[in-house]
């Protein structure tokens, strides 16, 4: 195993809510940290708590800066200030719905940016990087658990495929650009991280999700109903082919995910002939949202009320994770089950009923 006693790692969009969570555990395993962030969907207050969290000796190894990837100016100004060892790229807008109705700013963000980042990298010797992808990728898979070797065929608004020219399911293309990248350029060494679900919060509840407006994603959005922000869960699809009718995830608690990380890295720096290669992250286990709902009543103690509405166009019925290559590759292995994810999720909603923020 290579040692991280010296090893500095630039987090891009570290502010945000799985940055935070992942430079928890890079400090507390001896990495230094530079975050960089444009605070668009995030606040500062997430990374005080984050040096909160982590106490004064290990806070002096956090560096923070405010910069958009988008302006080479700002990438650069960090390059040439410090060396780094590797890159977490998290910077990216998420949200689907939008992506579709505002492609630009999503071309911008999302592609724009991260080719500054690579251009910049290159041209500072820095040639290793753990990207920020999804399970999306696999869109409606023709069979489950998803395999890395599938096809990848997104089906969400979130990049583009072949077969969708239009829609941006920017994961897909950004990891056709790292694979481009690695194979034009072989000694860059580059994990993209499929991430299935994530939820939950860092235990102490002190750093945890915190969208701006109206959640897209399922647990925040059931937070915000527990703590009375919103009047009710909307239930998209009640007539799926499962148990009880709603979709199947993969959830993954936001701390196992934030673990996978440093696998990654550690597998980075200690093998040459990594390549581009991509791993899932998830537990392996399908919960469909009806149960996720019953799970956080019972971890909160509180009735969700729900409104069954009609299926999303796009949605997969049921999406899981095969884990056997990251366990198996990277040693790595999702700790936390479904009581956990609510239980820290809960907690974190308890005590910032509003997020970062005061109610306004």
């Amino acid at each position: 195993m290579g040692s991280s006693v010296e090893q500095n790692i630039l987090v891009t969009g570290g502010a945000g809510f799985i940055g935070t969570h992942t430079a928890v555990q890079l400090l507390k395993e001896g990495f230094k940290v530079s975050i960089i962030d444009n605070l668009d969907n995030s606040v500062i207050e997430a990374v005080d708590r984050v040096r909160e969290l982590v106490g004064p000796d290990l806070s002096k190894k956090l560096e923070f800066t405010q910069g958009d990837l988008r302006n080479k100016g700002d990438i650069e100004k960090l390059f040439s200030k410090q060396r780094f060892d590797a890159v977490i790229h998290f910077a990216g807008l998420k949200a689907v719905g939008e992506s579709v109705g505002n492609p630009r700013r999503y071309f911008d963000n999302n592609l724009v940016g991260t080719i500054n980042l690579y251009e910049t990298m290159a041209k500072h010797n820095c040639k290793m990087m753990v990207f920020s992808s999804s399970a999306t990728v696999y869109g409606q898979p023709e069979k489950i658990p998803c395999m890395e070797d599938f096809e990848l065929k997104a089906m969400n608004p979130y990049g583009r495929t072949k077969s969708q020219p239009y829609s941006l399911l920017w994961q897909l293309f950004l990891e056709e650009i790292a694979r481009d990248i690695q194979a034009a350029e072989p000694e860059w060494r580059i994990v993209l991280l499929r991430y299935f679900n994530p939820v939950g919060a860092h235990e102490s509840g002190r750093i945890g999700e915190d969208p701006k407006g109206i959640p897209n994603n399922l647990m925040p959005y059931i937070q915000q109903v527990a703590v009375g922000r919103l009047p009710e869960l909307n239930v998209y699809g009640h007539d799926y082919p499962t148990e009880d009718g709603s979709a199947v995830r993969d959830y993954i608690h936001v701390m196992d995910l934030a673990d996978g990380h440093i696998a990654a890295l550690r597998k980075l720096f200690d093998d040459p002939k990594i390549g581009c290669t991509a791993y899932n992250l998830g537990t392996g286990r399908g919960t469909s949202v009806l149960e996720m709902v019953a799970a956080f009543e019972k971890a909160s103690g509180k009735k969700i009320p729900i409104k069954l509405c009609p299926r999303r166009l796009g949605d997969a019925t049921a999406v899981y994770a095969s884990t056997e290559k990251a366990e198996k590759e990277l040693g790595w292995k999702a700790k936390y089950g479904v009581e956990e994810m609510c239980r820290d999720q809960w907690n974190w909603a308890n005590n910032n009923p509003w997020g970062y923020q005061k109610k306004l």
